[in-house]
């Protein structure tokens, strides 16, 4: 049974809120140097990929210029590859990569709740 479309959404912004929260106040250094928040950045990095798999397609199509491959990837590298979870990609992917995902799947969660249409629904 395919579950509702919302609940990913849901679950994307929790995941990006925790790694906001979670990395509030750091600099590199800081994070670099504390193993306890790499980890709940990387879980949560696990979760919001896996949560973005399960998006329809067709929500993802308005949103083309997010890299969901990469971000579904990066589930991937994260549980398979883990020795390679260099401190400095995860760093980078915070700070460069979850601000234009939070807004895009705050627009996505607008069309689910059907505050907004998608480009499909133009015709």
């Amino acid at each position: 049974m395919e579950k509702d479309a919302a609940i990913y959404v849901r679950h994307i912004l929790e995941a990006i809120t925790n790694i906001e929260t979670d990395t509030a106040g750091y600099d590199f250094e800081r994070f670099r140097a504390d193993r306890r928040t790499r980890q709940l950045v990387e879980r949560n990095l696990e979760i919001l990929s896996e949560a973005s798999r399960r998006l329809p397609e067709e929500l993802k199509l308005d949103e083309a210029r997010i890299p969901w491959r990469t971000i579904a990837g990066i589930g991937n590298v994260l549980r398979h590859e883990y020795h390679e979870a260099y401190p400095t990609v995860l760093w980078d992917t915070c700070q460069k990569d979850l601000k234009p995902l939070k807004e895009a799947v705050l627009r996505i969660g607008a069309v689910v709740a059907g505050t907004k249409k998608d480009a499909g629904d133009a015709k």
